[in-house]
């Protein structure tokens, strides 16, 4: 028989550095889950992606034991890697502050694939050059076709 849920919590949480200060401690314990041993096993598992923003989704069970699934970086902080940004535009619409390829999109989105409800490859870049043209970013050239 499958455990029963008795919450979910969503954080962001840099890669190998959870520890029990705000947010992860004060969101854990409040559903009464053990701090210490979430920042373990999140550490162990992300040790590789040091220093990275990863989105992490928390399933905590009725006996109070946890189950987590780490995704990858979002897609801005992707972007902003990418390009060595330091932050996006405060007005995306008139003052741009750099400029990606559709090769830097589409590593992104491959990367990103996973996470998104897209069911190719080219609709996945499309949804990242949006939020790349929504933080003031330019898409230079043409979308490259599957065709070509």
């Amino acid at each position: 028989m499958a455990k029963e849920i008795i919450g979910i919590i969503k954080l962001q949480i840099r890669g190998g550095a959870a520890n029990p200060a705000p947010p992860v401690g004060p969101a854990l314990g409040a559903k009464g889950v053990n701090i210490m041993e979430f920042c373990k096993q999140f550490n162990a598992r992300t040790e590789d992606k040091r220093g990275k923003i990863l989105p992490t989704v928390i399933t905590v069970f009725k006996d109070k034991s946890f189950d987590f699934i780490i995704k990858t970086p979002p897609a801005a902080v992707q972007i902003k890697e990418a390009l060595k940004l330091k932050s996006g535009s405060p007005e995306s619409n008139r003052q741009k502050v750099g400029t990606i390829t559709w090769e830097q999109l589409g590593k992104i989105a491959e990367d990103k694939m996973v996470d998104l409800n897209a069911f190719t490859p080219e609709s996945a870049m499309r949804m990242i050059a949006g939020t790349a043209r929504s933080m003031g970013v330019r898409v230079k050239g043409k979308m490259p076709t599957p065709n070509n």
